[in-house]
């Protein structure tokens, strides 16, 4: 699954890969924009983690992964 997130001024969003479930992804920046936790954590696919202040969460957006296409066709 991908995950973007906007940090407050900041140019770039971070966009990672997570084998997290979507649920668990949502409650865990549920608890970091509740105070439960004053930052949101979340762990990559290859296991790398990052970590991001919850007061400047700007916005998250969970999607699905999207198969890149490469070579000649990419275009079909």
């Amino acid at each position: 699954m991908e995950i973007k997130i906007g940090v407050q001024h900041a140019a770039r969003e971070l966009v990672l890969e997570s084998t997290d479930n979507p649920e668990d992804v949502e409650r865990a920046i549920a608890d970091a924009l509740s105070g439960e936790s004053a930052l949101l954590s979340l762990t990559d696919e290859k296991g790398r983690r990052v970590i991001v202040p919850a007061k400047h969460l700007a916005y998250v957006e969970i999607g699905e992964s999207s198969a890149r296409k490469v070579g000649f066709g990419a275009n079909a």
